[in-house]
């Protein structure tokens, strides 16, 4: 019931102040499991793709979000929450594997997961490498993989943090990526990383980003 009434309120509003433009969203399959994965400029890019989708959005997020004290805490919980954020203790050692297992719960229940294969926000605005994460998630599930782009968003919050400008957005959905022919391969590091390229080539084209070949918090340390 919380997250029906915060997406009609925060979607409202939303609507009203940017107007985003959808595009390719009859790409997205009506019913079963689906794998969402975009490129990530900004805090906010969570908000907006589970605004334009229809169904249900699952992803991860850090626990600190909903572990806080006190009635600020509490409203960021269930804000976070709301929006379907699903808190997993990301700085553990065993941090990659609970986020990866959290996915294929919500995968096998056939609902719709949303990743952002890069890891982290871009530093810069330019798109960087996949991690191998999401060719695991599709191959261990069998979800088809809808690639999306988020345009315009680094606009609204530029540098990911501080209050949101008024600015133009677009989520542009493309073609599903369907990955059976690698069946049982999802222990190949080759073919992991195969699938995680094809991914991240069509972000690439639908984003218009130029492409780095290399992580992002690789490039953010730098």
């Amino acid at each position: 019931m919380s997250r029906i009434v915060l997406k009609a309120i925060l979607g409202f509003v939303m609507r009203v102040l940017y107007r985003p433009k959808v595009e390719g969203m009859e790409r997205i399959p009506a019913t079963g499991p689906v794998i969402l994965a975009g490129n990530h400029v900004t805090f906010i890019d969570s908000l907006f793709l589970g605004l334009v989708v229809k169904r249900p959005v699952y992803f991860i997020g850090k626990d600190e979000y909903v572990t806080g004290k006190g009635l600020k805490g509490w409203l960021m919980a269930w804000f976070f929450t709301s929006t379907g954020m699903i808190p997993v203790d990301r700085d553990g050692g065993h941090g990659g594997v609970a986020a990866l297992m959290t996915g294929r719960r919500v995968l096998e229940k056939g609902k719709v997961f949303g990743i952002y294969p890069e890891g982290t926000r871009s530093p810069d605005g330019r798109l960087y490498r996949g991690r191998t994460g999401i060719a695991r998630l599709t191959l261990m599930t069998g979800a088809p993989v809808v690639p999306f782009a988020m345009i315009g968003t680094d606009k609204v919050q530029p540098g990911g943090k501080g209050r949101p400008h008024i600015a133009p957005v677009t989520v542009r959905f493309g073609e599903p990526l369907d990955f059976s022919r690698y069946d049982g391969m999802d222990r190949d590091r080759y073919v992991l990383r195969a699938v995680t390229d094809e991914v991240m080539s069509d972000v690439m084209e639908l984003s218009g980003q130029e492409y780095v070949d290399i992580y992002a918090t690789k490039a953010r340390a730098a």
